[in-house]
């Protein structure tokens, strides 16, 4: 029997709109659908394409509970993986929905590692919520010959102001619990009048300002962007 074919698919920040033509077709051709979930509430990336998703089909959520550490998570995208392994020797093509896109920062790459060798790949990127980010707050990330850098929240004071003072442009991911700590941060390094705040980029609820506004509650998903460059792109 042939093999199916794994398909990663990228949906985008959040916004239906904004995922493409080619990831919408796979995921309404599908009949099996993966997709990471939390262990409350529903699946972010299923729900940007839950309009696609034709009925009938199998669907195989994986329930990744929010902890700190790696232990769950990979027990459970080793269960995952060797659902969607299943259905790949039946001969199905398996859809991996990933909200954003599947190799930035992407719960598809967890998946990717466990079955790539074994099985044909086709991934379908996705828009990330950096780019809706930079959107949001109408300005560029880099321009000329900036350099970024591109972090999550959760290093340590001197990784990030290490990485934040070498480059112009600067995104820092997974925000959450850590913004106050960001906020302390980019104040002594003298460089928190130049930081916005993005949470829930492209939805209804998209809330863009200043850092020095933002709550004090953030959720894990939103980020903080910073442009140190000069303004020749005006």
């Amino acid at each position: 029997m042939t093999k199916g074919k794994l398909i990663g698919v990228g949906t985008g920040p959040g916004d239906p709109e904004l995922v493409t033509r080619k990831a919408w077709a796979a995921v309404a051709a599908a009949k099996v659908i993966a997709y990471p979930a939390p262990d409350s509430g529903i699946s972010f990336s299923r729900s940007i394409v839950a309009d696609a998703i034709t009925e009938g089909g199998v669907e195989i959520p994986m329930i990744v509970p929010m902890r700190i550490g790696r232990a769950p998570a990979q027990a459970i995208y080793d269960e995952g993986a060797k659902q969607i392994k299943d259905k790949l020797d039946e001969g199905f093509d398996v859809v991996v929905l990933c909200e954003g896109d599947p190799l930035f920062f992407g719960s598809f790459m967890y998946i990717l590692a466990r079955l790539r060798d074994d099985y044909d790949v086709e991934i379908i990127p996705g828009i990330t919520a950096m780019t809706a980010c930079a959107s949001a707050i109408h300005h560029p990330l880099v321009a000329r010959e900036d350099m970024m850098s591109i972090m999550p929240a959760t290093m340590s004071d001197e990784g990030l102001r290490q990485a934040i003072s070498s480059a112009q442009g600067v995104a820092i991911m997974k925000v959450g619990r850590h913004i106050s700590r960001l906020r302390t941060l980019l104040d002594d390094m003298g460089l928190l009048d130049e930081a916005y705040y993005i949470s829930h980029a492209s939805l209804p609820h998209q809330n863009a300002c200043k850092l020095t506004d933002a709550p004090e509650d953030a959720p894990y998903f939103s980020m903080v962007l910073l442009y140190k460059g000069n303004d020749e792109w005006l």
